[in-house]
């Protein structure tokens, strides 16, 4: 194997924007992310639907729903 080829890991403070926070490794010593296992919908299992520019009222127009 090659030496010095691989990142240096550390670790790293992760930021959830609903306020969670947890440490993992990385090559980054922080990290934010927009949605974590506290708070997506699949892990909660409360539907929340984010609808960027309208896409979710096209996807229902068009297929009658």
């Amino acid at each position: 194997m090659r030496k010095d080829i691989h990142p240096d890991y550390k670790e790293c403070a992760v930021k959830c924007a609903c306020g969670n926070e947890f440490k993992i490794k990385s090559n980054r010593e922080e990290m934010t992310i927009d949605i974590c296992n506290e708070c997506h919908p699949f892990f909660t299992g409360s539907e929340r639907s984010v609808d960027a520019a309208g896409r979710i009222d096209k996807f229902k127009k068009k297929y009658n729903l």
